[in-house]
């Protein structure tokens, strides 16, 4: 769906290369420093035992058997001639230098693959990491998906994110410096922030060297220690017209060419427990475009540099 209003992944891949591009969602094994017990063994309050990657494919195949695998999945709905290899579950940059150098050569040797994108943390991205996704870089570009959440550090602790936020800013710093592309993940819904405080964090990204931006819908997860305290408290969800008002408020104050990557989010049916509207995906984004023409809005509108 192409909407001037915004500047949409589809429209930036199209300017970019030619063409849309589609993600597979790659699996390489990794585990994560607020798992293993570094940082703690429970993960974020959020976060599911699939690590964010419920859609991501077995790690019990190769990243090629992988790529083929996804690949056979989505020719068969549509003709694709190009990919982004999207490494998702858990964090893609906290394993051996050697071993991520073999994951990731493996996925941009693929002539089919266009983009190499890593999901990670500001905390897990050492001299040795960075070093390795400049090279690789060279080959493809890459984009490395910094989960960031929330610039508040009252609401960071409470979700468990387990790093302070000038480590993001070191980051994402060091990133832009080696000409590496940022998406910042935000979630719109944490338990105690208000509209205002998520517009915050929006604005604060917007002034950072970030290529692209998730806006997330917060989803409380079956076997999350966030569904056990949603049972215990009953904290407010937002409603479908809240999230589409709070949605098209953050677009006016993003920075008009930072590409937006997501609006809201898919939610595994079989996990979600709130908010159930969020599984009618098409008729959120659907909301959003009709009320940002009723408005006459768009990205930027209310930007401030």
């Amino acid at each position: 769906m192409s909407d001037s209003r915004f500047r949409s992944l589809n429209d930036a891949l199209r300017e970019r290369f030619g063409e849309k591009l589609y993600k597979l969602t790659l699996n390489g094994g990794c585990t994560c420093p607020n798992r293993d017990g570094t940082l703690g063994s429970r993960g974020c309050i959020f976060c599911s035992k699939g690590g964010s990657g419920e859609f991501a494919a077995s790690p019990r195949l190769s990243i090629r058997e992988q790529i083929e695998d996804g690949k056979r999945r989505l020719t068969g709905k549509r003709p694709v001639q190009r990919y982004i290899a999207y490494f998702q579950a858990y964090t893609n940059t906290y394993a051996p230098t050697e071993r991520l150098r073999q994951m990731f050569t493996e996925a941009v040797s693929c002539p089919e693959i266009a983009v190499l994108s890593i999901a990670t943390r500001p905390d897990c991205l050492g001299e040795d990491v960075l070093s390795l996704l400049e090279e690789l870089n060279r080959i493809k570009p890459v984009w490395v998906e910094l989960g960031l959440q929330t610039i508040h550090e009252g609401t960071a602790a409470f979700i468990r994110r387990g790093y302070p936020l000038p480590v993001f800013d070191e980051a994402i710093s060091a990133l832009a410096e080696r000409h590496i592309e940022t998406v910042v993940h935000t979630i719109l819904g944490l338990p105690g922030e208000t509209p205002e405080m998520m517009l915050d964090t929006v604005r604060y990204v917007s002034r950072t060297p970030a290529a692209g931006i998730k806006l997330q819908l917060l989803h409380i997860l079956k076997n999350t220690d966030l569904a056990e305290f949603y049972t215990q408290t009953g904290f407010p969800v937002l409603s479908m017209e809240e999230y589409v008002d709070l949605v098209i408020r953050c677009l006016e104050v993003c920075r008009p060419d930072l590409v937006i990557h997501r609006l809201t989010g898919d939610g595994p049916k079989d996990l979600l427990i709130a908010p159930l509207w969020s599984q009618a995906k098409r008729q959120v984004l659907n909301a959003i475009h009709r009320e940002m023409k009723l408005r006459n809005t768009y990205q930027g509108r209310l930007y401030t540099p």
